[in-house]
């Protein structure tokens, strides 16, 4: 049952349809959270924690993960679209704080998208004999048609690409286990010691790993067309960030122990270099991969972003027309062509790479945010019954603080 505080459906029009379960909305979460992060990020933490890089990544799932169980319970609290506005709406009962709480949140998946559909396009190019510029507009218009298309196969289409995504995780764990089966026996070097010198390079490269994670908390703006919301979403993000956790430890160590550091450091595309003097069909496949997952980013942020303005209208936090279902898709298809649209102005017309680097900015302050809402909630209301996902005060004041201090580690020149 929907909470009646923070949503209202529009009178007379149709609702969104619950057709995700557990497997599809994990797949959905790992398909919005692995991405690029975990293909462009290795050399940069390599550079700053050297071999102990693996170990960066999971002191930074130890950081993503208290607002992860903040979002657990928050969205068994209140499982309706544009998430985040309506637990903001029910911490601190303010409209505008809500609206501009939403708008960040569609906002950082719009320019992703863009980012991201300029990224895809680049790669198709190479292989399709079209300009990159209208390559840029055909992927935008296809995501939007699939997105419009209706919820579960947009999402059963994104979760091929993630399976897809994820192939090729594993085929350069694979690969380069492969390749040099002796790192089997360098494992024990991943280990730091307990020197500071040491784990002052992995605290510093565990701020960007955790650039890595963010995506997770989108499951929550699809909670509306979720199976069991209050048994799915928790159990959803939990495994999500499970997941991703023991993928990204495996990719990252074998890349440092298979490539040489100072190449590793220097590299822009380091997971490619694990492929270096691989056959023409092993790096074509990995190139394919990477097209694939480039359009299912796109994809999954539009769907996301799309829902949060359709929740936000739900919510009469924005005009009640964005918030009309359509009665034989039953997605908002409104709020998606808004989205589309604006990704499509984005992509031709500002510096998407600028832009592109604020999203990060963006979500820890919505994280910030969400985890302060948890505690007011918890500390003025009366515990709630039913089936809610519980966690203790401690949870959402260690995201507040760990959230915090990556947001002015990340905003301030040191």
């Amino acid at each position: 049952m929907k909470n009646t505080d923070v949503y209202t459906e529009p009178a007379g029009q149709p609702e969104l349809k619950r057709k995700l379960s557990l497997p599809l909305l994990t797949l959905y979460g790992l398909g919005v959270t692995i991405g690029a992060g975990i293909y462009v990020l290795v050399g940069t933490t390599a550079a700053k924690a050297g071999v102990y890089a693996p170990i960066s990544f999971l002191v930074a799932a130890a950081v993503v993960t208290f607002t992860g169980f903040t979002y657990s319970e928050l969205s068994t609290r209140y499982p309706v679209s544009a998430g985040e506005a309506a637990y903001v709406r029910a911490g601190f009962n303010s409209r505008n704080l809500t609206l501009i709480i939403g708008l960040m949140v569609a906002a950082s998946g719009v320019v992703s998208s863009a980012a991201v559909s300029i990224g895809a396009a680049a790669y198709l190019s190479e292989v399709v004999p079209l300009s990159q510029e209208l390559l840029t507009v055909l992927v935008i218009l296809l995501v939007g048609l699939i997105a419009a298309w209706g919820i579960f196969e947009s999402v059963l289409l994104a979760a091929v690409f993630t399976v897809v995504e994820i192939g090729g995780l594993a085929l350069a764990i694979v690969y380069g286990i492969s390749s040099e089966p002796e790192i089997l026996t360098k494992v024990g070097t991943l280990i730091p010691p307990f020197e500071m010198s040491a784990w002052s390079g992995i605290i510093s490269a565990s701020l960007l790993a955790f650039f890595a994670f963010i995506g997770f908390e989108d499951m929550a703006n699809v909670a509306e067309e979720i199976i069991e919301p209050y048994k799915t979403l928790p159990m959803g993000i939990i495994l999500t960030l499970i997941i991703a956790t023991i993928l990204y430890f495996a990719v990252v160590s074998v890349v440092v122990l298979v490539v040489p550091m100072d190449e590793l450091t220097g590299s822009a595309a380091p997971l490619a270099l694990i492929f270096e003097g691989a056959e023409a069909s092993t790096s074509g496949v990995f190139h394919g991969i990477a097209i694939v997952a480039t359009i299912n980013g796109v994809l999954i942020q539009v769907i996301m972003a799309s829902r949060v303005i359709y929740g936000l209208a739900s919510q009469k936090n924005l005009p009640e027309f964005f918030a009309i279902v359509n009665p034989v898709t039953r997605t908002p298809l409104i709020a998606t062509a808004l989205i589309v649209g604006i990704v499509l102005f984005l992509a031709y017309f500002l510096p998407i790479a600028q832009l592109a680097g604020s999203t990060s900015t963006i979500v820890l302050t919505v994280f910030i945010f969400v985890n302060l809402a948890l505690i007011r909630i918890k500390l003025t209301s009366l515990p709630p019954s039913g089936e809610i996902f519980l966690v203790p005060i401690w949870v959402p004041v260690m995201g507040f603080i760990a959230s915090s201090i990556l947001l002015v580690v990340g905003v301030l020149p040191i």
